[in-house]
């Protein structure tokens, strides 16, 4: 409020990126999926080409389906007016009508034929990829590790006319996702289809070859590789630093969910702790609780490989496995565990503790007891995570313990990777945290034509981070061989359609639609290793898909033709929208009187400023339907980013 008692209001003028990035779940995606434009399409019933949106920039799109964090669920705009769309659940449910495990897996074809429109395109995306022919077939790329990161690297560069070879230690792709994730929430075969297009692009597959200290990069680019990307996964479970972690009985998470992965039985005993706070930790408890367990080779040292997971992966597995108890620690409340950071997450929590698994929270592992096997494990209170800054920084009250009975503790207190193949005269610059320094916009390293990207990069995040990390990789990569700048930025080109106000509507009662995620098979009727989740109907898919505010359509405001009669103001249902007086305006991005007069307002005769809250808008439209002068019109953007050329191609 000023001196004469004038309230002040501080607002912002939108330009084309800030339209570009009000869809916030597309702008909430690391890949920059256009999740808006493919709910939109579902919604009116035309899934085909909704999976060509999805598939776009994202070559895992069914797997991403099923075990994706859903970010994007996280920035959707429904959310800040009651609960998000289920963007997961829709996306799962055009993957399984068009998708790689679809009747119908030739959907995609369109996108590598340079064919189709996928809503808003960046240089990664196809067909926009598909579309930039043939670049250099001569020069060769060498891809380590076959998990999200690498096969995303893989099969853009394939796309972009590569001969790529993919170099993976086991034998099978798909990295934790296969070996980490429980089938029931990720099966096998959709794997398979889903990554069986590398082989249809040409990229040369080397299993069970696994780089080591002799055989390394210096040994591949001997054999005239001209670029490498480095995908390993976090495949080294952390230790735990208390006393008693020597004990028969005490696993990592890591090496336990890979041996359940490979079908050998665990045996746990009948009460299970899992230390840790991690959000895939809730899935091991939920393998089946009322699931036998499944008759194979028990667990020996023989048997015990590298793996990766986080907590709440490993809780669940041990239910599902026959343990009576299954009890997770966590050094966080519930509120501030990893787990309970997304609606995906929340929700997933809540379903865990609804099938049994017990939860510990603000207890910190203390010291573990026995004599060669495991029997107790002390626990003591967490005061506090976090210190002043966020970061974290736990502190103990030692007084305040609580000693538990136990015949297994599953330790999932963090994952790394295994570089031990980079060697100092590779020049390849490791963090102090054990990870590859890379540019984290380029995911170039110190080295020279070396780039990397995923868990050995930044630790160990979820699927779509990865994805994206392969993904700009390969954008990268195709820069450097083709001899670009590597930060140079893509050309925007935009479409603006001004849409019928008479004709538009909303679905009928969208705006009092209810979010409905996809249902669980019930607890009594689980068995084997089938999902759980189930696929929604088409008519609940609609129904969901309905609940979209398309944030692609906009109310576009024409100061010229509005002679202030406040009507859209008084029919805005959400009360969005506001005149105030240009003196009372700050501007962010300007000055508002210069702002007015460059668009024709007369700023000396009292003008005004319409100013809108776009988070709560409900794109209703009725601001444009009630505008006696046309001042307001409904408006779609679309945009579509492509990579510079060089003048001589």
């Amino acid at each position: 409020m000023t001196r004469d008692g004038k309230h002040r209001v501080t607002a912002r003028v939108r330009d084309l990126a800030w339209y570009r990035d009000n869809v916030s779940c597309m702008s909430a995606c690391p890949v920059r999926t256009d999740a808006g434009r493919y709910v939109q399409l579902i919604a009116k019933g035309r899934d085909r080409e909704a999976l060509l949106v999805a598939r776009s920039p994202n070559p895992l799109a069914s797997i991403c389906g099923r075990v994706c964090a859903a970010p994007c669920e996280d920035a959707c705009r429904r959310g800040s007016i009651d609960e998000p769309i289920a963007i997961r659940g829709l996306k799962r449910f055009v993957t399984e009508r068009f998708g790689a495990e679809s009747e119908h897996p030739e959907t995609a074809d369109q996108l590598f034929q340079g064919r189709g429109d996928p809503g808003y395109q960046r240089p990664w995306s196809l067909p926009v990829q598909s579309r930039r022919g043939l670049r250099a077939p001569e020069r060769r790329v060498a891809v380590i590790g076959a998990g999200p990161a690498g096969i995303a690297c893989a099969h853009d560069l394939a796309v972009l006319g590569y001969p790529v070879t993919l170099i993976e230690s086991t034998e099978e792709l798909g990295g934790m996702m296969r070996h980490g994730v429980p089938e029931y929430r990720l099966p096998h075969d959709v794997m398979d289809r889903e990554m069986s297009v590398l082989e249809t692009l040409g990229v040369e597959l080397r299993m069970n070859a696994p780089l080591s200290e002799t055989h390394g990069l210096a040994e591949l680019r001997a054999e005239g590789f001209d670029a490498i990307f480095i995908g390993v996964g976090a495949w080294r479970g952390r230790d735990l630093r208390v006393d008693g972690t020597e004990l028969d009985g005490v696993i990592k998470a890591v090496d336990y969910l890979l041996n359940v992965n490979h079908g050998y039985r665990v045996n746990l005993g009948e009460r299970v702790l899992v230390i840790g706070g991690g959000s895939v930790a809730l899935d091991a408890a939920r393998t089946a609780i009322v699931q036998e367990a499944i008759t194979a080779p028990s667990l020996t040292d023989e048997t015990i490989d590298d793996g990766m997971k986080t907590t709440l992966d490993a809780a669940r597995t041990a239910l599902r496995k026959g343990a009576r108890e299954v009890h997770i620690a966590s050094l966080e409340s519930m509120d501030e565990m990893p787990a309970a950071r997304s609606v995906q997450g929340r929700e997933e929590l809540d379903e865990a503790i609804a099938e049994g698994v017990i939860f510990h929270p603000s207890l910190g592992p203390k010291e573990l007891l026995g004599t060669r096997r495991l029997e107790r494990a002390v626990l003591q209170r967490v005061s506090r995570v976090f210190d002043d800054d966020g970061r974290f920084s736990p502190q103990y009250d030692p007084d305040v313990t609580e000693t538990m009975e136990i015949d297994a503790v599953i330790l999932a207190v963090g994952q790394t990777a295994d570089l031990d193949f980079i060697s100092p005269d590779d020049g390849v610059e490791l963090t102090p945290a054990g990870t590859i320094a890379v540019d984290a916009e380029t995911m170039a390293t110190s080295a020279e034509g070396v780039f990397a990207a995923g868990d050995a990069a930044f630790g160990a995040k979820i699927i779509i981070d990865a994805v994206w990390g392969g993904k700009r990789a390969a954008n990268s990569i195709d820069r450097y061989l083709r001899g670009i700048p590597l930060t140079e930025q893509p050309d925007m080109n935009v479409e603006i359609r001004q849409l019928d106000t008479a004709t538009w509507s909303m679905p009928d009662s969208y705006e009092r639609k209810p979010r409905r995620s996809p249902e669980l098979i019930d607890i009594q009727r689980r068995t084997g290793v089938s999902e759980l989740e189930q696929v929604y109907t088409p008519d609940e898919a609609r129904e969901q898909a309905q609940r979209c505010l398309p944030c692609h359509v906009d109310t576009i405001y024409d100061a010229s033709k509005c002679v202030l009669c406040n009507r859209c103001v008084d029919v805005c249902p959400e009360s969005v929208l506001r005149l105030v007086p240009l003196e009372n305006l700050d501007l962010e991005n300007g000055d508002a009187a210069e702002f007015a007069s460059d668009r024709g307002s007369d700023t000396s005769q009292g003008a005004s400023a319409l100013l809108k809250d776009d988070d709560r808008c409900i794109r209703c439209g009725l601001c444009a339907i009630r505008c006696p002068t046309g001042a307001f019109t409904m408006e779609q953007f679309s945009f579509v980013e492509t990579e510079p050329t060089l003048e001589d191609e």
